[in-house]
């Protein structure tokens, strides 16, 4: 017998080729599940959306996760895109999170609102070409630019949306490696730039003597990965959420006083640079992974997303100047996720669901972000951190 017979059969998850995404098929891989492991999925199993609606969203479904969503606001921003007053949907099992923000949008909304503004959008993938030596790639390089305008048509052509803005330079020996960066509207973009940068791609090949080898990714765009390049150039959308703190409110519900944030904000910066955070804030990423997934937004940008810079000044007149900014905010208002059945009542809760809408939700983001670091930041020098968490972030004796 043949070591290859001797292997045992691999289990199959049931499928329909034709008819997956159903509530036949769901109830099936669940009695499958059963039988394989013992557990009975009831709860995984309850569910009110349509399946039909799900293909392009996920492959053998099964049921649903279903993760409690709280409400915090009103979140009072004063906005280009967001302007008004707005409830924020937070969909996340970790107690106090949203009493915390809950609590920085008070804060918010007694110092008169937080000022959004979206300064950049761009969304990128980065190829790489491959040469024998730094100087052919180099006339490579000088051709990508007298051929921008051609390029830029063959990657156009497969979206109806996506335009072509720029093409970065970056040589590292024998090799060129590309940025193509692209305005992508209301998608967050990725596949929308894949597709258009491989057609591209194709067709420099086609068109450049020796027709060059190149990789579709040579990790520049670093997808789904925090990187130095993107907090300095942009990924997505660089938003800031900006606000003057008043010292009466700030003290009667943060219980600190201006000059203990503006202390504090020395020491926390410096340790930030030490570890080599990300965010030099208090937690970018509780906020935006919560809104992320009551809104449809690919959590796994969080990655990205939540790397961001902080700013302050202790005004003369005793008040706080508090600035956050989200340097590679990954968001969309249209596709992905966000047209399912909860998803898009959650956007629709704050008016950000489709077209138009993707740099409302920016500037609502890194407001929530705002929101959070203040409350977080009080609860460390006030000394209820701990207490809170006790208090409301424990469910069991």
């Amino acid at each position: 017998m043949s070591e290859e017979s001797k292997k045992p059969e691999r289990a199959r998850i049931p499928r329909d080729s034709a008819l997956d995404c159903t509530n036949e098929m769901a109830q099936k891989r669940r009695a499958f599940i059963k039988e394989q492991t013992g557990a009975e999925l009831s709860h995984v199993g309850k569910y009110s959306l349509d399946p039909a609606v799900l293909p392009g969203n996920i492959e053998n479904f099964s049921g649903v996760a279903q993760v409690p969503i709280g409400l915090a606001g009103p979140l009072r921003i004063n906005g280009e895109h967001a302007q008004g007053d707005f409830f924020i949907p937070l969909a996340t099992t970790e107690g106090t999170l949203v009493a915390s923000y809950n609590r920085g949008m008070r804060l918010i909304g007694e110092c008169g609102g937080v000022k959004t503004t979206v300064v950049k959008e761009a969304m990128q993938r980065a190829p790489v070409f491959l040469f024998e030596d730094a100087r052919k790639a180099r006339d490579f390089g000088q051709w990508v630019e007298q051929n921008f305008q051609r390029i830029a048509e063959a990657a156009e052509a497969t979206t109806r949306i996506g335009k072509l803005r720029e093409i970065q330079q970056f040589a590292a020996g024998p090799n060129l490696y590309l940025r193509f960066n692209y305005f992508t509207g209301d998608a967050a973009g990725q596949n929308m730039t894949g597709k258009a940068t491989f057609a591209a791609c194709e067709w420099v090949k086609e068109s450049y003597t020796g027709h060059p080898e190149y990789y579709l990714s040579g990790s520049m765009d670093t997808d789904k990965k925090h990187s130095a390049i993107n907090t300095l150039l942009t990924r997505g959308r660089r938003v800031v959420a900006e606000i003057v703190l008043k010292r009466e409110p700030l003290q009667r519900i943060l219980g600190v006083t201006p000059e203990q944030l503006f202390r504090a904000r020395q020491v926390h910066l410096v340790g930030g640079i030490m570890a080599g955070s990300a965010y030099l804030g208090a937690h970018s990423a509780n906020g935006l992974t919560a809104l992320f997934i009551a809104t449809g937004q690919d959590v796994a940008n969080v990655s990205e997303s939540h790397a961001g810079l902080v700013y302050t000044q202790l005004l003369e007149n005793g008040d706080y100047y508090w600035s956050i900014t989200l340097t590679s905010l990954i968001v969309g208002t249209y596709g992905g996720g966000t047209g399912l059945a909860t998803q898009r009542e959650c956007l629709e809760m704050m008016g950000c669901y489709g077209n138009g809408k993707a740099n409302k939700l920016a500037e609502i983001c890194a407001a929530v972000v705002l929101a959070g670091d203040t409350s977080l930041t009080g609860a460390i020098l006030h000394g209820d951190w701990v207490s809170s968490h006790d208090k409301y972030g424990r469910n069991r004796p």
